[in-house]
């Protein structure tokens, strides 16, 4: 092990059926260490598919927070592999780790092939702010919308249930889309270009322009347009980050599902902006800079005011009224015990529903009274979704309720 690995960080693997949300239960987990092969922990998953939270060692934290230490790895990466009766064994190499944070690393595993070789082996690409930095091009705020030519513009922008991610160059045929919630896109987005270390406030300004740097390109059909047949590339030469399958830091997607209907926007334009940035190290762009936000963060700034800061004083903050792809949509009252009505029996039969794929969700009337059996239901969900475990429906909980309702019941 590392002997500058002084911290600790958090560890936990989600064993899938392939891309399904469907949990493999007693899945085998063996995490090692790449530089010599020493394995750290073995450990099955639970009914869930998850393993425990796994506690496993990290490089300082100063590394992460501060940008003067930023020529040094600051995150562990870790060998994982997975293997389940009638499922093909997975290797990962790479899985970050960064101290004092909590890690998700998602397994999706393929059905075994009979007499064929079941092993595969997957690669994850290093963090954007440590490996390859962004090179965008510059582009203008505002884009000028698609001619009508069999698009249609949307009066108001609208959360996508996908976004297709274009895994390469726009010109690259070769390359393969991929089919991406949005919010799991997002989240990808923010893990592979900050860290969770950061302040709230700094990740919370940087999730908002990764936000609308995307309803921009999906809003202004900006490849579509041009005849593509994707939403967005992977390729930091023009897009974000985004790594396929990549490390999930926990502290990142709790700041992902409290915002990911917000965006960033300035009076008299109708999309969302074009919200560039860039690390603000070693390259140099007219948006935000990553390390920049961070370090306004440190003394004392809010998101808003850092927006504000890179983007102008008149930007304001908007919330798009429709999300794609749930069964209804947000209602704005907070519920909890005492809530009664037609919104909490939404609540309860959705989690049912799911229960059938997550059995450690306990079964409950669905009555509409939202009760202690409701409420133990909600808790649960949201340790297995990595929420804060309130046990109320807020706006986050409401809408990843909706999602995996969605996934497990096939309705998308």
């Amino acid at each position: 092990m590392n002997p500058s690995y002084v911290d600790k960080g958090n560890l936990q693997i989600y064993v899938t059926a392939g891309e399904s949300p469907d949990p493999i239960p007693g899945a085998r987990v063996r995490i090692s260490d790449p530089e010599n092969g020493n394995v750290l922990e073995e450990v099955t998953t639970n009914s869930s598919g998850q393993t425990p939270f796994l506690e496993l060692p990290a490089p300082p934290l100063e590394r992460s927070v501060e940008e003067e230490e930023a020529g040094q790895r600051p995150y562990a990466v870790y060998n994982v592999t997975i293997s389940a009766s009638e499922y093909q064994t997975l290797h990962i190499g790479g899985v970050e780790l960064l101290p004092t944070s909590r890690s998700i690393q998602r397994a999706a595993l393929p059905p075994a092939t009979p007499g064929g070789f079941n092993v595969r082996n997957v690669l994850l690409d290093p963090h954007a702010l440590w490996g390859e930095p962004s090179s965008r091009p510059q582009e203008e705020e505002v884009k000028p919308l698609p001619e009508a030519e069999g698009l249609v513009v949307l009066p108001e922008p609208v959360i996508p249930e996908f976004i297709v991610v274009h895994a390469g160059r726009p010109d690259d045929a070769s390359a393969p889309n991929h089919w991406v919630r949005f919010k799991d896109y997002i989240k990808n987005v923010a893990c592979s270009e900050i860290y969770s270390t950061w302040r709230t406030e700094a990740i919370k300004a940087n999730v908002l322009a990764i936000l609308s740097f995307t309803l921009n390109r999906v809003y202004t059909e900006w490849y579509r347009g041009k005849g593509y047949d994707f939403t967005i590339t992977s390729s930091t030469a023009f897009d974000q980050s985004y790594s396929h399958g990549r490390t999930i830091f926990e502290e990142i997607g709790v700041v992902v599902d409290d915002l990911f209907t917000t965006y960033i926007t300035k009076e008299g334009i109708s999309q969302p902006l074009f919200a560039q940035y860039c690390d603000g190290r070693r390259v140099q762009c007219g948006g935000l800079s990553q390390w920049g936000s961070q370090a306004l963060a440190e003394q004392g700034w809010d998101a808003v005011s850092i927006v504000r800061k890179y983007y102008g004083a008149e930007a304001y903050l908007k919330s798009a009224e429709k999300v794609e792809g749930v069964p209804q949509s947000y209602g704005g009252e907070v519920l909890s015990q005492g809530s009664e009505g037609e919104d909490v029996r939404t609540v309860q039969m959705q989690l049912n529903r799911i229960g059938d794929n997550f059995p450690a969700i306990p079964k409950i009337p669905a009555d509409g009274i939202y009760g202690p059996a409701t409420q133990a239901a909600v808790t649960e969900f949201q340790k297995i979704f990595h929420l804060p475990q309130t046990g109320s429906v807020d706006f986050a909980t409401w809408y990843e309720i909706s999602n995996v309702f969605v996934a497990v019941a096939g309705l998308a």
